[in-house]
């Protein structure tokens, strides 16, 4: 039994605050606020005024970061960390770091705990992450109950970080993953190609937490310029610089190898003038299927931290499918623009099957007209003596009048068709149309699959500015109606579509109206017309 008022040196009597320190620890997932209750929990167990736990960078052998309790800002930059042991700066974290790892390594105990101060390393699988310290307890020196109290913390934190390094790691892996398909979305869905090098560096910036998100590409001369930039500083001064052909990194680069610069103002390998604002660096290939598209370079300030592994191999993976999804959306273009000249060469079609045939039917009955206007002139000085002669001329001028007014009629038929045609010429050939006109060609482009030839459209008046989009809509819906009745009718072999927006209805207001006519037979036997109109 310990006698009251003695410090317990088994530990025991605080087995109850280790037991909730090791739970809190191992309740949050997020690897910085964990460290930090790392902290908060050793100071508790142990009764030490300070704590501080240095998080060791396993490539230099020095501390990466530092969470400490009980310490003011001041405190934590002296070159003796805690008040009353000089020996627990920076530095020698880092020292017992080496240590912990060579007597890990080759079963060599660990120095002995110091007499006012305790340290403890953390081990996450085989890796010293840092050293858990405290110092400064007032009621003594530290005992092997507080030792053993700090180790056992110290394992439990261990595991602790661990799960949170996973749960950190899956997390970069979602956002990277759910990064690359929102690029793949949005690069698919039409955007032309400085959009979607633009799209590509913004994302990718906003990943890696760069300060910028750069597009390079080849040049005639062999080297590669800047051509997007994505930062939230000006980009004036970087878009347009150059690498120049011959340099290093360029050989790598075109070679479809990536490059990681620990610090771009440094290395010798950075010839271009923006070195000097950058530090750590990954430029990786844009390449896909042996295409080089170009590079994509996320370079970080002077003094931020440095790349990961995971950093590399996620923005690396980015890359890769950035690339595929640029050449699927090239790829999209190109058939787009194919689908363009097909619908070009049926537009061709229904000029030639349509306004070609009218303007020879016209000239048919223009020739026609002629010769019966000499054969009326001709008979009418032959027969004038009989006194027959004026009666029948004039019978001849009324049915070249009627020929002429047919004439002109087929015309101003021929004007709209052309017309038309050419409007449609103007519409792309994917996407919902954005005028009134479009949508009708729209639909009587779809009824010519069914029916089996394409109706005749015309158009009477400004009808994308006075229709409106409800009679728009109601239009359309008669329209649709009209071309279905045609096509369950027998014989149709041609439909006329008239849209006049330049009507009065019987009241005076204005209107615009719909007449679908068809050569087809309804139930009387005769061609069917069907005739809707309404108020613009």
């Amino acid at each position: 039994m310990t006698e009251p008022g003695r410090p317990d040196p088994s530990g025991a009597g605080r087995l109850p605050v280790l037991l909730e320190a090791v739970l809190n620890v191992g309740s949050d997932l997020e690897l910085g606020s964990t460290l930090q209750q790392i902290v908060d929990a050793s100071t508790a167990l142990t009764g030490a005024r300070h704590g501080a736990l240095g998080v060791l960078d396993p490539d230099r052998d020095r501390v990466e970061a530092l969470y400490t309790a009980g310490m003011t800002e001041a405190e934590r930059q002296r070159p003796g960390l805690f008040p009353d042991d000089s020996s627990a700066g920076p530095a020698a974290l880092a020292e017992e770091g080496r240590e912990s790892r060579e007597s890990r390594e080759g079963g060599v105990p660990g120095p002995p705990p110091a007499r006012d101060s305790l340290r403890a390393p953390i081990l996450v699988h085989t890796e010293v992450f840092g050293e858990l310290c405290v110092a400064g307890k007032p009621s003594g020196p530290f005992d092997e109950a507080d030792h053993g109290l700090l180790r056992v913390l110290a394992a439990q934190a261990g595991i602790a970080i661990g799960n949170a390094r996973l749960y950190g790691t899956a997390r970069q892996r979602e956002r990277w993953i759910a990064g690359a398909a929102a690029v793949t979305t949005a690069l698919l869905t039409g955007t032309d190609a400085a959009d979607a090098l633009m799209t590509v560096a913004e994302r990718a910036r906003v990943l890696a937490g760069a300060s910028a998100g750069v597009i390079l590409q080849p040049t005639e001369e062999g080297g590669m310029e800047i051509v997007t930039a994505s930062t939230p500083d000006d980009p004036a001064g970087i878009v347009g610089t150059v690498i120049e052909p011959g340099s290093p990194v360029l050989v790598q680069l075109l070679g479809g190898e990536p490059v990681f610069v620990e610090d771009s103002a440094t290395d010798p390998r950075m010839t271009t003038g923006v070195r000097s604002r950058f530090g750590p660096s990954m430029m990786l290939p844009l390449q896909s299927g042996g295409r080089l598209i170009g590079t994509l370079a996320l370079p970080r300030r002077r003094g931020e931290r440095p790349y990961t592994e995971l950093d590399r191999l996620l923005a690396t993976q980015f890359a890769s499918q950035a690339a595929l999804a640029l050449v699927l959306a090239d790829a999209q273009a190109d058939r787009e623009q194919l689908a363009v000249y097909e619908d070009r060469d049926r537009i061709a079609r229904d000029l030639h099957d349509l306004v070609v045939q009218r303007l020879f039917a016209t000239e048919m009955m223009l020739e026609s007209t002629r010769r019966r206007a000499t054969s009326a002139e001709a008979g009418g000085h032959g027969e004038a003596a009989a006194g027959g002669g004026e009666v029948e001329a004039r019978g001849g001028e009324v049915e070249a009048g009627e020929l002429l007014g047919r004439a002109v009629d087929e015309l101003d038929s021929t004007i709209q068709e052309v017309r038309t045609a050419i409007f449609a010429l103007q519409q792309p050939p994917a996407g919902a149309p954005s005028t009134f006109r479009g949508r009708v060609l729209r639909e009587t482009g779809g009824a010519a699959a069914l029916l089996g030839f394409p109706p005749s459209v015309r158009f009477v008046g400004a009808v994308d500015a006075l229709v409106g989009e409800e009679t728009g809509r109601e239009l359309l819906a008669a329209l649709r109606g009209a071309l279905a009745a045609a096509h369950r009718r027998p014989g149709v072999s041609a439909i006329e579509v008239e849209v006049d927006a330049t009507v009065r209805l019987p009241d005076g207001r204005g209107g615009v109206r719909l007449v679908v006519a068809d050569d087809g037979r309804g139930e009387d036997g005769r061609p069917t017309t069907v005739t809707w109109q309404a108020p613009v």
